[in-house]
């Protein structure tokens, strides 16, 4: 099975590059399809670079050579968008999200994708708190977290343990049976409410987690958590 690894991309410059190689490296099938957000700190040429130059940008060598595609915002519209954009974009009969930062550790993919290729699942989620080692860092933006999840769970009548979460993958079709309305970090909630109103196979998968702080350049804040709750009622009461 071809995997569709989408990333978006804002100001990432310090990361994109390590990241990059990281994910091209992991054995798999894979085309990466990269979404620049309009950033403005080197990470735009960058990946311009990587479109016309290819992996060796990056260090990249024939071994890994992937299918990448490079697709550039013309102006700065939020994550939501990038994925809306990048989703409608992807080949591949798996659909994985994959951050710009180095939060998620890319050699996970292959068992957050497992259970889809094994046919048990249609959307997989890689929890962050399963048991697996991860960064210890904001106690209220774990609350927040928990908060959020148990909201999500509530109205769409699942049992996650991470709605928030980065790695979310996807078979195909059913991102071809969803419509995503969120420009920014809105998209969570509402891309899970709706793989819940459709009925489809969910799973999760532990993963591991490094988060990073404000100060490493950590994007999410309270702003994107009123507009989280919003977004848990407005498409996980609907029906």
């Amino acid at each position: 099975m071809l995997v569709s690894v989408v990333i978006p991309v804002y100001n990432e410059i310090s990361t994109l590059a390590e990241l990059l190689r990281r994910v091209t490296a992991v054995d798999f099938p894979k085309e990466l399809v990269i979404v620049d957000d309009c950033s403005r700190d080197g990470s735009r040429e960058l990946l311009q670079r990587l479109a016309t130059e290819g992996l060796s940008v990056i260090g990249g060598t024939p071994k890994n050579r992937n299918d990448v595609r490079v697709l550039l915002q013309e102006k700065n519209q939020g994550k939501g968008a990038a994925l809306r954009r990048g989703f409608s974009e992807s080949c591949g009969d798996i659909v994985i999200v994959q951050d710009a930062d180095l939060e998620y550790d890319p050699r996970e993919i292959p068992r957050v994708i497992q259970p889809i290729v094994d046919g048990d699942a249609d959307v997989v989620f890689g929890s962050r708190f399963t048991g697996t080692p991860r960064r210890v860092l904001y106690f209220w933006h774990s609350v927040m977290n928990q908060l959020l999840t148990m909201l999500s769970n509530m109205t769409s009548n699942l049992n996650l343990t991470d709605m928030e979460t980065c790695y979310k993958a996807f078979r195909a079709e059913v991102l071809r049976s969803v419509t995503i309305e969120e420009d920014r970090f809105g998209i969570e909630p509402e891309i899970t409410a709706k793989v819940a109103r459709g009925g489809w196979r969910v799973f999760e998968v532990p993963i591991s987690y490094h988060g990073r702080t404000y100060e490493e350049g950590k994007k999410i804040g309270w702003k994107d958590g009123v507009r989280a709750l919003y977004a848990i009622g407005k498409y996980g009461l609907k029906r």
